[in-house]
């Protein structure tokens, strides 16, 4: 409730909640959203301008633009917080492992991270879907392959301050079993910093299925993606500039509010950054003491 508290007292941070929670429920409830279908192929609408009917217009197949843009968040926003869920799900279980049993068992792990980590995250994702070949699920699983060591990581870091805790130690020396304290003790502490790592990969990873769909090796057509309406719109960027505006412009504001919702998430969850913010009560306290110190000087 407090971190609720602390993020809705922040207008920006609010306004990120509110589009992004607002973006995912049109996500989810696109059929019903959406004015058309957008498969729906009328040559005699090619190009044509918004209409009360077509409020963004048409692309090059007579589709309509904002039922394609409502069904493109499918792909590049669920689908893509599907894969950070199961990325930090499997990371996280061997960051917890690797950073509280520590030994044979971290050393392990570690190893085959660091062999992973060795590749930049681009060049293992493109590696990854020219293996499988161009499609969404293969997206979704060269992120989770490419992601998966980096999380284990850093959750591993934050779980290696916690794990040498005295409430840890003292739960230890009274015989509390290894899993207990490892779902009753450290991840509680550690979900914060989870949290963190996790959104602030968000949109990087929104970005990544843009830019590979923008490339032919994302999702395919007829599918509706942003990345892939930016590209088949790039052929008449000159004499038509106004299709790339609406896909650019969602890619844009989502990503705007993901980052801004993490750098609030980040500010509400560290006790030394809401410390550092200046308490006005306090500097107009001090204020008003130096003035009658001055007086009575």
């Amino acid at each position: 409730m407090n971190l609720i508290k602390n993020m809705w007292k922040d207008k920006l941070a609010a306004l990120s909640l509110t589009v992004i929670a607002a973006i995912v429920l049109a996500g989810v409830f696109a059929p019903w959203l959406a004015p058309h279908d957008p498969h729906e192929v009328d040559m005699e609408l090619r190009y044509a301008a918004p209409s009360w009917a077509y409020l963004l217009g048409n692309d090059h197949l007579g589709r309509c633009i904002m039922s394609r843009l409502i069904y493109g968040i499918r792909p590049s926003v669920l689908w893509v917080l599907a894969a950070l869920a199961a990325s930090v799900g499997f990371g996280g279980i061997l960051g917890l492992i690797a950073g509280y049993f520590r030994g044979i068992t971290d050393a392990c792990l570690m190893r085959v991270c660091d062999v992973m980590l060795s590749f930049p995250g681009y060049v293992m994702s493109l590696a990854i879907v020219g293996i499988l070949g161009p499609g969404l699920e293969n997206m979704m699983i060269a992120f989770v392959l490419a992601k998966w060591a980096w999380f284990a990581r850093m959750i591993r870091t934050s779980v290696m301050q916690y794990a040498e805790s005295d409430y840890v130690k003292f739960s230890k020396a009274i015989g509390v079993s290894d899993t207990r304290i490892i779902m009753k003790q450290i991840v509680p502490v550690a979900l914060p910093d989870i949290a963190v790592v996790s959104s602030s990969s968000f949109a990087s990873m929104i970005l990544q299925i843009s830019g590979f769909s923008f490339l032919g090796l994302g999702v395919q057509a007829p599918h509706a993606e942003w990345g892939m309406m930016l590209n088949e719109a790039r052929s008449v960027m000159f004499s038509r500039p106004e299709l790339m505006l609406a896909p650019g412009l969602a890619i844009v504001i989502v990503v705007m509010a993901v980052n801004f919702l993490s750098d609030a998430l980040q500010a509400a969850l560290d006790p030394k950054l809401l410390r550092s913010k200046p308490q006005p009560q306090r500097q107009e306290f001090s204020r008003t003491a130096k003035l009658r110190g001055e007086e009575v000087a």
